[in-house]
């Protein structure tokens, strides 16, 4: 009974889903069940102690169950309260063609991912800043570097795990997460989350998919000196 009740108390049954409260609704059911028909049996006898004991560990395993279900289905980190102006800043200069490619590609990121900012920088140009605007700039630092040289992206799921995180406060202080991308070794695409983990597998494959497309687009233009 014991374990019974440090399983309700540590699971919630508000945050479970449907298949593991069922799972420990029925586990709990059997146990007190088996509890009941051994104090009212008329005598103990062996087969039905031993079959007592198998419907305990059934009952147990049923509650385990609906832990390790709970667990492999965590609740999502909290949204960051995080503090900026929205706002939109486009390098002037830019050909129509690819100001529309960058204005497009950031809003979707913004509209249909969990991405609170961004910013993407090409021969040490900033072309674009757009969602949550810091007041100072965003220069590249040493995680950037690290993602250009791996040519790989680089995910910050918590950010506050980082000791290099002050890199970022340029972008927006107080991110909870950072996708660092970088556009070949010419530039880098950076985004921003809500909150922790809140980037999925999606998510990035999405973002990894148009920065392929902007660094083609970015190729075929050659920025001022």
């Amino acid at each position: 009974m014991a374990l019974v009740c440090r399983l309700n108390a540590a699971l919630s049954p508000v945050d479970m889903p449907w298949p593991a409260r069922l799972a420990l609704g029925v586990g709990i059911g059997a146990l007190l069940l088996v509890v009941v028909n051994q104090f009212t049996a008329p005598r103990l006898e062996p087969p039905l102690e031993r079959a007592s004991v198998l419907a305990g560990f059934l009952a147990v395993a049923l509650m385990l169950v609906a832990a390790l279900w709970t667990r492999a289905v965590p609740e999502a980190a909290a949204r960051v309260a995080l503090e900026g102006r929205e706002g939109l800043e486009l390098q002037p200069d830019l050909p129509p063609e690819l100001a529309e490619e960058l204005g497009w590609g950031s809003q979707l990121l913004l509209t249909a991912t969990a991405a609170a900012c961004l910013v993407v920088i090409w021969h040490d140009q900033q072309l674009l800043r757009r969602g949550l605007l810091a007041e100072g700039s965003f220069a590249p630092g040493a995680l950037c570097q690290r993602a250009r040289a791996s040519g790989k992206t680089i995910s910050l799921v918590d950010l506050s795990l980082y000791p290099a995180r002050a890199e970022f406060d340029g972008l927006l202080a107080g991110l909870p997460a950072v996708v660092v991308h970088p556009l070949g070794q010419e530039g880098w695409l950076v985004v921003g989350g809500w909150s922790a983990r809140c980037f999925s597998r999606s998510d990035l494959l999405w973002l990894e998919g148009w920065a392929q497309r902007l660094r083609a687009r970015l190729l075929a233009w050659r920025p001022a000196a």
